[in-house]
């Protein structure tokens, strides 16, 4: 049985996360018929400014892995 490499852990890892991501803005889009839900500009503005701040974080932690990494 051959070790699992770091890309293709990475890989495999990837694919689910992502996948549970596009999963939930699927689902996170399923609030916008006004049928079922009300909702004004300021909530959707929240939730907007709540997505784009953590993808910034989730992108710069791209850039620079180690930003994370506690050290003394």
């Amino acid at each position: 049985m051959s070790k699992e490499t770091n890309a293709e852990r990475f890989k495999r890892v990837a694919e689910k996360r992502v996948q549970n991501i596009l999963k939930a803005l699927g689902s996170l889009s399923q609030l916008a018929n006004k049928r079922v839900y009300e909702w004004n500009k300021d909530q959707l503005k929240k939730i907007w400014n709540a997505i784009d701040n953590e993808i910034e974080k989730c992108k710069k932690s791209f850039d620079d892995p180690d930003s994370k990494v506690f050290k003394l």
